[in-house]
């Protein structure tokens, strides 16, 4: 079951009211945004958007049998298309948008498409499955340059000229089908100290080529102008990234749509004081898009990974429309 991370955090940053309208850009099995519906009601309502059909149908089945049913919407595209389903949604008055980046438990657990490095299982990696583009097809087609670009810029791996050579080697005597294959061909290139760290040494290379498969940075990059443009102003925006390639491009779109003030957490208390938008009142102030709501990204608590280790590596940002 995919636990949500960083819930109490997601709601209190996105402080969604009575009868106003959310978008979960990633719903997966719909954690937060139960939890979003519940604070919405009577007559809010969410859009959850997921690439995966098989996802969708899941949570369909799921909330036709809630007392939500008539609260949301769901639809299978990719969040990068996010212009294009609300207006095909006739979806308007937006008060929030969350991204939640998180590969869900269901993909990792069930869904038989490669993407863990824990069992035998197709290299596929693939959301949407009607992408051309398969973790296979990189392996043994792309060449050593290309894997080794992924491999670096994509999975941050020190070993990515080494593990692209031997994936090549490997590939000239029989095709790499499955996940353990590759596994062995990570064990074989890199350094005992390597495979004893916490991290496991596939994790990197695994990372890469899911990123590669779903093209997931340039959709993200994609996404967030359109979600800021589609808010009304005051609405907010909240992001959950989970490695250092997603957080960064979170931080630099916020930075560069920012107003230049912060608006933090309250040290104490019960929430977060998250301020409505300021009217504008002076023409440079009207051209301004978003205020940062985050000086520092929120992390889990030592609590929330103990119940939760894969929350250890999230990272929460958010920002308001002004």
């Amino acid at each position: 079951m995919h636990i949500p991370v960083l819930q109490n955090e997601v709601l209190q940053y996105l402080d969604p009211k009575p009868n106003e309208n959310f978008i979960d850009c990633t719903i997966d099995g719909g954690g937060h945004s139960l939890a979003i519906i519940e604070k919405i009601l009577p007559r809010g309502k969410l859009l959850g958007i997921d690439a995966d059909e098989e996802i969708i149908r899941r949570l369909k089945f799921k909330i036709q049998k809630s007392k939500f049913k008539n609260n949301f919407i769901l639809v299978c595209d990719n969040f990068s298309n996010l212009r294009e389903i609300i207006k095909k949604e006739k979806f308007s008055r937006v008060s929030g948008i969350l991204f939640d980046l998180g590969i869900s438990s269901w993909h990792l657990e069930e869904s038989g498409r490669g993407f863990s490095f824990l069992k035998k299982e197709p290299l596929d990696m693939r959301y949407n499955l009607q992408n051309p583009l398969t973790a296979e097809k990189i392996l043994n087609f792309w060449s050593k340059s290309e894997i080794e670009r992924i491999l670096k810029d994509f999975g941050e791996e020190s070993f990515s000229r080494r593990i692209a050579n031997e994936i090549i080697n490997f590939r000239k005597i029989r095709p790499i089908k499955t996940t353990l294959q590759l596994v062995e061909i990570i064990k074989s290139t890199t350094p005992v100290w390597y495979q004893r760290k916490k991290i496991h040494p596939a994790t990197r290379t695994f990372q890469a080529l899911r990123i590669a498969v779903n093209d997931e940075l340039n959709n993200l990059e994609k996404a967030l102008p359109q979600a800021l443009e589609i808010l009304k102003p005051g609405g907010r925006l909240v992001v959950i990234s989970f490695h250092s390639l997603e957080d960064r491009v979170v931080k630099h779109f916020f930075q560069k749509h920012s107003s230049g003030r912060i608006c933090p957490a309250p040290k104490t208390g019960g929430g977060v004081n998250i301020p409505r938008a300021e009217p504008a009142g002076r023409s440079e102030v009207a051209l301004l898009t978003c205020q940062i709501l985050t000086k520092k990204p929120i992390t889990p608590t030592k609590k929330e990974i103990k119940i939760n280790p894969r929350s250890r590596s999230s990272k929460l940002r958010a920002a308001m429309k002004i």
